[in-house]
C-alpha cells in the first residue's frame, strides 16, 4: 500500500511537471503570453481576467488557466513530500523538497517573464528549469523502490550522451528565443538568424542520434538499458523527422506543439538511460 501510494503520488507529480511545460507552450503558441500583463495578479486589481480587459478575453484566460496550473503542481508535489517522508526513504529527500522548492522558482521566473514582456532569456530559463525538475521528477518515480546509490565508475560515452542531449534543449530553447512564436507580437526576440541557429539544433541532434545508435552497440550495457535506448531511438527519430517537417512548413502553431512535447519524452528516455547506467537498480521493500 505504501508503495502504491508513493508511486502514484511521484507519477501524478511528474506528469503534472510536463504537462505544464505543454500548456506553457500553448500559451505561447497561441499568442497569449500576455494575456494577463502583470504578475501576481492578472490585470491590476483582480487576480483574474475580466471582461472587457484590453488584451482578450480568451488569451487572457488561456494565460489563466497555466497559472491555475501551477496550484495543483504545488499541491502534487506537497503530497509527494508527505508520502516521501511517509516511506522512509531519507535518500529521496531531497529531491523531493527540491521539487518543491523548483515550483516556487518557477513563479517567480513566471514572474519576471511577465514583467520583462517575455523576453527570451527568462522565457528560456523558464523551460530550462522545467527541464531540471522534470529529470529530478523521473528520478524519484523510477527510483522510488530502488536502492538511490551512485555507480562508482560511470561511461565517459554516458556522460557525453547526457550532456549532448542537455545541449540540444538548451539549442531549442534558443530556436524558440528566435523563432516567430514569441507569445505576442511585440516581444522582444535573440538576435540569431533563425535559419543558422536552427541547422546548428538539428546538426546537434544528428550527432545526438549517431551517439545513441554507437551507445547501443558498444556492450556490457544491461539488458534494461539498451531496452531504454532503443525506446530513446525511436522517440528521437520522430521528435528530428517533425522538427524538419515543421521548418520546411513554416512552423505551424500545431506541429510545433507536437515538437514540443516530444522534447519533453525524448529528455525523459534520455534521463531514464542515465539513471540506468549511474545508479544502483536493487530493488528494495516499501512495505
Amino acid at each position: 500500500m505504501a508503495t502504491r501510494y508513493l508511486r502514484l503520488s511521484l507519477g501524478v507529480l511528474l506528469f503534472l511537471q510536463s504537462a505544464i511545460v505543454v500548456t506553457g507552450g500553448g500559451v505561447r503558441l497561441t499568442g497569449s503570453g500576455l494575456g494577463c500583463p502583470t504578475w501576481p495578479e492578472c490585470t491590476p486589481g483582480s487576480y483574474r481576467p475580466i471582461v472587457g480587459q484590453a488584451e482578450g478575453h480568451f488569451h487572457s484566460w488561456i494565460e489563466f488557466g497555466n497559472r491555475l496550473l501551477t496550484f495543483a503542481l504545488m499541491l502534487a508535489a506537497i503530497i509527494a513530500v508527505v508520502a516521501v517522508l511517509k516511506s522512509g526513504r531519507k535518500d529521496l529527500r531531497a529531491l523531493v523538497l527540491l521539487q518543491f522548492l523548483g515550483i516556487l522558482g518557477q513563479g517567480v521566473l513566471g514572474g519576471i517573464t511577465v514583467l520583462t514582456k517575455l523576453n527570451p532569456i527568462p522565457v528560456a530559463g523558464h523551460f530550462l528549469l522545467s527541464i531540471a525538475l522534470i529529470a529530478a521528477g523521473t528520478t524519484l518515480y523510477y527510483q522510488h523502490d530502488k536502492k538511490f546509490l551512485k555507480i562508482s565508475s560511470i561511461k565517459i560515452v554516458s556522460r557525453i550522451h547526457i550532456i549532448i542531449a542537455t545541449t540540444i534543449i538548451v539549442l531549442g530553447t534558443m530556436v524558440t528565443g528566435t523563432g516567430p512564436h514569441a507569445g505576442d507580437w511585440q516581444a522582444p526576440r535573440f538576435p540569431f538568424k533563425i535559419q543558422t541557429i536552427a541547422r546548428i539544433h538539428a546538426d546537434a541532434v544528428i550527432i545526438f542520434l549517431i551517439l545513441t545508435v554507437a551507445y547501443y552497440f558498444l556492450g556490457k550495457l544491461s539488458e534494461e538499458t539498451k531496452r531504454l535506448i532503443r525506446i530513446l531511438g525511436f522517440i528521437s527519430i520522430a521528435q528530428g523527422a517533425l522538427g524538419f517537417v515543421q521548418y520546411y512548413q513554416g512552423v505551424p502553431p500545431l506541429l510545433v506543439g507536437i515538437h514540443q512535447l516530444g522534447s519533453i519524452l525524448v529528455w525523459i528516455a534520455a534521463w531514464r538511460i542515465w539513471l540506468s547506467t549511474s545508479r544502483s537498480s536493487t530493488p528494495i521493500s516499501l512495505g
